[in-house]
């Protein structure tokens, strides 16, 4: 049996967290080679839990063992993060998005491609079962030619203000996953995007600059038209489907339900509810990433989310906003 992978794990706030669980409990051919973040003590609390070792410094965890790095750290630090491991030799899994910055981004990846070091992208959602059979059906011509296709993406709560600030907007925070899924799906890059928004749920998320609801439509290379539509608030839970409506028949993907369960009374039918957190939604998603990672570290072949995966999505986004502020189409060729 080979040697297990070896992740040292930067970042371990929420979603650090999770990866550094996941990689030690969940994912064969693999292990937590150590964890570092610059709030010492959740690194302490995730290196206590998982009994790997704590590093004080970035430079530190990139001395250590290892093979690969998760980057979980804030997103102004991934690029930096991301050139400091590229020089390290070690594979990298980056969290999206890379940045806000598309300057940034490149720099970033032309650090990964001079050392030519893996490079995996984050869009777990690529992994999700249901989302990746709609991909594969498109892929195989089985609906022939996509048409039309339908994202919906809604938040069960908004975030807090706090991270609102801070988030470079809901384009390029909420909507990037679907930005990226609209490319995944249909298989064809994105030329032309309309988006327009309100503030509906909460108006301090407009006095800290940002909106709430959103609908895009876009325009496909090859002549598809993807329609998106975002809440920050579902009260019924996390609202995640993707349908594409092509020449030869439709394919879609639905909201799972935590358990399938119906009830029948003279008041009428019911079921059950659906999974109100991300991580309770995309667990398998977050799981399968990572076992794609790992066969791709291993194979030495192409990365499942390159590089190029990561920087499209936030063009479109910067394409979006720009679009909700000066109200007309815009070209990605104008940001781009």
């Amino acid at each position: 049996m080979s040697d297990p992978v070896r992740i040292t794990v930067l970042g371990t706030g929420r979603i650090g967290a999770m990866h550094a669980e996941l990689i030690a409990r969940r994912i064969d051919g693999a292990e937590v080679a150590g964890v570092f973040d610059v709030h010492a003590p959740a690194a302490q609390a995730v290196g206590a839990e998982l009994g790997v070792p704590v590093y004080d410094t970035l430079e530190a965890a990139l001395e250590g063992p290892g093979d690969a790095v998760c980057i979980a750290t804030s997103t102004d630090t991934h690029v930096a993060v991301m050139q400091a491991a590229a020089r390290a030799g070690r594979a990298i899994f980056c969290e999206k998005p890379i940045s806000l910055d598309v300057a940034q981004v490149d720099a970033g990846l032309a650090a990964v491609d001079e050392a030519g070091v893996l490079l995996q992208i984050g869009f777990n959602r690529r992994f999700d079962p249901s989302h990746k059979a709609v991909a594969d059906a498109v892929a195989a011509g089985t609906v022939g030619a996509p048409q039309i296709v339908r994202i919906t993406s809604r938040d069960p709560e908004p975030p807090p203000i706090s991270y609102i600030e801070v988030s470079g907007g809901i384009f390029n925070d909420m909507t990037i996953h679907d930005f990226d899924m609209a490319r995944y799906v249909t298989g064809s890059d994105v030329v032309e995007v309309f988006a327009t928004g309100a503030v509906l749920v909460d108006p301090a998320i407009g006095a800290a600059g940002d909106i709430d609801t959103a609908v895009i439509t876009m325009w496909h290379e090859n002549g598809a038209i993807t329609t998106i539509d975002n809440s920050r608030q579902a009260v019924y839970g996390y609202d995640q489907r993707v349908e594409v409506f092509g020449s030869a028949g439709l394919v879609a993907s639905d909201n799972p339900s935590v358990n399938s369960t119906t009830l029948r009374t003279s008041s009428g039918i019911t079921g059950s509810v659906m999974p109100y957190f991300f991580i309770e939604r995309y667990e398998q998603s977050y799981v399968d990433q990572w076992d794609a990672f790992v066969a791709a570290f291993r194979s030495g072949g192409a990365s499942p989310v390159s590089g190029r995966d990561g920087r499209a999505p936030l063009v479109i986004g910067m394409a979006a906003k720009r679009s909700f502020e000066e109200h007309r189409p815009v070209r990605i060729d104008e940001i781009d």
